[in-house]
């Protein structure tokens, strides 16, 4: 199967993938209704405007998703190097 590292970053590549695709289908879904409005009174900028507010606010939550997935990779990353250092804390005195 591989690596904890490998596997590690096979999931962290699947979130990211994940998350970019599930952000294009929000993105186009959410914009369909934004689209008819605009068809219907094209000059209405209220539409125009509403609909760069949504797609900023969407695409804001899904870098805060790729970014928590970078984050706990870089965090896996360091605990999987810790992990193959022997210990460095020292070992408590018997008295």
């Amino acid at each position: 199967m591989g690596t904890a590292k490998e596997l590690k970053d096979l999931v962290q590549q699947a979130i990211d993938k994940g998350a970019t695709t599930v952000e294009d289908v929000h993105q186009a879904i959410a914009r369909m209704p934004i689209d008819v409005l605009e068809r219907i009174s094209p000059q209405l900028s209220l539409a125009k405007t509403v609909g760069d507010v949504q797609k900023m606010t969407i695409g804001t939550v899904y870098d805060a998703i790729r970014l928590v997935n970078k984050t706990a990779g870089d965090i896996a990353d360091q605990l999987l190097a810790a992990g193959k250092k022997p210990a460095q804390t020292p070992r408590a005195r018997s008295t």
